[in-house]
């Protein structure tokens, strides 16, 4: 049930997305044609007035359908709304919406986190020591550190302020240690205990495969809604600069973090987690893949949102659309580019982890 409520939530995200896409074109009065959530094989269809609903075999994926691109279209080609033949910005608004929904979508998911489950502020001095990593050695396993283990101060820096800003303070003190020992001041039951590790040096950044968390439990908010939105503000602010930083670092550094990149079976995983361990926090989850969607749809590469923003950009510059077999190649080798990679990483967590 927990990988059904995984799937179920990326699904969603799909479906918002597209939802965008479409609603933006029909309040435009632009023919829509189809509206499938999903691909492969038609599981249900619907032929409304003038656009076919379908869901298909896998969920993970989803499209409209635009009259332009149907060679069996009964519009004639001058029809003024078809979306090629709309001025750029109609266009642009169809394209860039998906994104938009899933950014507003994100956000109102982090107030019902914020409203109805609540999200973690320390109680306590410390940071916890949630996990450890689960596969193989880890600096954190030979140094002898433990689940539920508190740390209150790492190299004399004290970590005990409640602050969410302390898990920020250690994680910078350990990325910045890579194969140089950090003294911890640690608290283990009613015991405290000094503990030296060592950062991994495989990478420029160190780490030492541990998860942290505020000591404390998550409080259970029953806020204002104007508390809500403006905590909700906050903390999808922070995912904003979070995933940009994340990307950044993916471009500027490729060999040392391209092996964090999730593809869609290590998402449903982490979900299935999510969803079985505290399936509240699937608010979270949901918006925080909900805006690494958004971010990854607006980059200017083909076969993405961004990719066919950046055409009306050049379309607008030149004063006229880019030749149609330019625009068809570019589209298409990225599309066998994008897929080639889904499939590598599919392959790469279904046999490889």
């Amino acid at each position: 049930m927990s990988f059904l409520a995984a799937i179920g939530v990326l699904a969603l995200l799909i479906l918002v997305h597209e939802l965008g896409h479409f609603i933006a074109a029909r309040s435009q009065g632009i023919h829509v044609n189809r509206f499938s959530l999903g691909f492969g094989p038609v599981l249900w269809k619907y032929q409304g007035s003038e656009t076919e609903y379908a869901i298909r075999a896998f969920p993970l994926g989803g499209f409209v359908g635009f009259p332009d691109d149907d060679p069996e279209s009964d519009f004639p080609p001058d029809d003024p709304n078809l979306l090629g033949n709309r001025p750029i910005l109609d266009r642009a608004i169809v394209i860039s919406a998906g994104v938009i929904a899933n950014l507003i979508f994100a956000y109102f998911l982090l107030v019902g986190q914020i409203s109805f489950v609540g999200i973690p502020y320390a109680t306590q001095p410390g940071i916890v020591i949630t996990k450890l990593a689960p596969e193989g050695s880890s600096a954190a396993t030979n140094a002898g550190i433990q689940a539920g283990d508190v740390i209150l101060g790492a190299n004399d820096r004290q970590l005990n302020t409640k602050s969410l800003q302390d898990i920020e303070a250690f994680r910078e003190i350990i990325k910045k240690s890579p194969g140089k020992v950090v003294k911890l001041d640690v608290v283990r039951g009613n015991e405290k205990i000094a503990i030296e590790v060592t950062p991994e040096a495989k990478t420029k950044d160190g780490t030492i495969g541990v998860v942290l968390a505020p000591n404390g439990d998550i409080e259970r908010r029953r806020s204002s809604p104007v508390e809500a939105l403006t905590i909700g503000a906050g903390e999808f602010q922070r995912i904003i600069v979070m995933t940009f930083e994340g990307f950044g670092k993916l471009i500027t550094n490729f060999g040392e973090t391209a092996s964090q990149v999730a593809g869609p079976v290590k998402i449903v995983k982490m979900g299935a987690s999510i969803a079985q361990n505290d399936a509240g926090n699937l608010f979270f989850f949901a918006a925080l893949i909900s805006i690494n969607l958004a971010v990854i749809n607006i980059l200017p590469l083909p076969a993405l949102d961004g990719g066919q923003l950046a055409f009306l950009l050049i379309e607008g510059l030149r004063g006229k659309p880019l030749p149609t077999r330019i625009q068809e190649g570019v589209m298409q080798s990225g599309l066998m580019l994008l897929l080639g990679l889904g499939i590598f990483l599919i392959v790469k967590e279904t046999l490889f982890q």
